[in-house]
């Protein structure tokens, strides 16, 4: 098998068993497991993405087609339990729009359920009115994602944590468990590199650039040119000889596109498998399995 492929799963609201989908992923020989977040789809949907034509719920997101309304940290939980070595990831975790507290304690106590096999995969958001619901300042959504982290990890390291910010303040207290991962799991930042790489060296330690589409990232050579500016912008800030990771997201589901992005300097490629039910969604990762493995 190629090193490092892994998949998402967009679970529906149709009926599955997640332990046994996860068995699956980790017996076929995938390295990780993916689940994505979105807390609520408004009906009246707004959207900051120039692009977008829609209007009302988008097609992708309305009922029946695909409903990314499981939590995912519960559900990832459920796959920690019936999984052994299978990394299991957020992508993406939709930070502002939960409090720090809670999440850090969800992180750290996912962490340990898992062994130490989490990967936290983060984003702002791109769904204005889905953040205006949780009360998410949404045109300084990453100022506040920044915080929130800067939060979220004085609590995984200190025995006694105190932190005062904008967005977020509370005073000393303890919140356990940390994590299995010192001094915290991995935090893989989405989003176009132009605006990315300042927060990756900042504050997290990967890169999920988006590969497929209309991304530019698909061509591997533009991906490998913007991994060789990610990794001088973290040696500029000093942050050690350790270097940021590259996950490939969405990667088309093909061995040969998997082979340029690796080349191309990327350490994992996911991708994503839209599920309808649980003997669909079992054929689906045995054909994926069976092309880009």
């Amino acid at each position: 098998m190629m090193s490092r492929v892994g998949v998402c799963l967009l679970m529906t609201d149709y009926s599955f068993d997640v332990t046994v989908l996860a068995r699956r992923v980790e017996a076929l020989g995938f390295e990780s497991l993916w689940a994505p977040e979105h807390g609520v789809i408004p009906v009246a949907y707004k959207s900051d993405v120039p692009s977008s034509k829609e209007r009302g719920v988008p097609v992708i997101y309305q009922h029946g087609h695909i409903d990314q309304i499981v939590n995912p940290f519960v559900w990832l939980g459920a796959a920690a339990a019936a999984t052994r070595t299978l990394g299991l990831g957020t992508g993406i975790c939709l930070v502002p729009e939960h409090h720090p507290v809670h999440l850090a304690k969800e992180v750290a106590t996912l962490d340990r359920l898992c062994g130490g096999r989490f990967i936290f995969g983060i984003g702002a958001g791109w769904l204005r009115g889905e953040a205006e619901v949780f009360g998410v300042d949404f045109p300084r959504r990453w100022s506040q994602t920044r915080e929130y982290v800067m939060a979220m990890k004085a609590l995984w390291r200190d025995p006694v944590s105190e932190f005062h910010g904008r967005y977020v303040s509370f005073p000393p207290l303890i919140c356990n468990p940390k994590p299995v991962q010192q001094p915290h799991p991995p935090i893989l930042i989405a989003g176009e590199l132009e605006q990315a790489a300042q927060r990756i060296v900042d504050y997290g330690d990967g890169w999920l650039p988006r590969v497929r589409h209309t991304s530019p990232y698909r061509d591997p050579d533009k991906l490998a040119q913007a991994i060789v500016r990610l990794r001088a912008a973290w040696q500029e800030r000093g942050r050690g000889p350790a270097q940021p990771t590259v996950t490939a997201w969405d990667a088309d589901h093909d061995r040969e596109s998997n082979r340029r992005l690796f080349a191309a300097g990327a350490e994992r490629t996911v991708h994503i498998v839209i599920t309808q039910d649980q003997a669909a969604a079992l054929a689906q990762l045995d054909a994926l399995a069976r092309r880009v493995l």
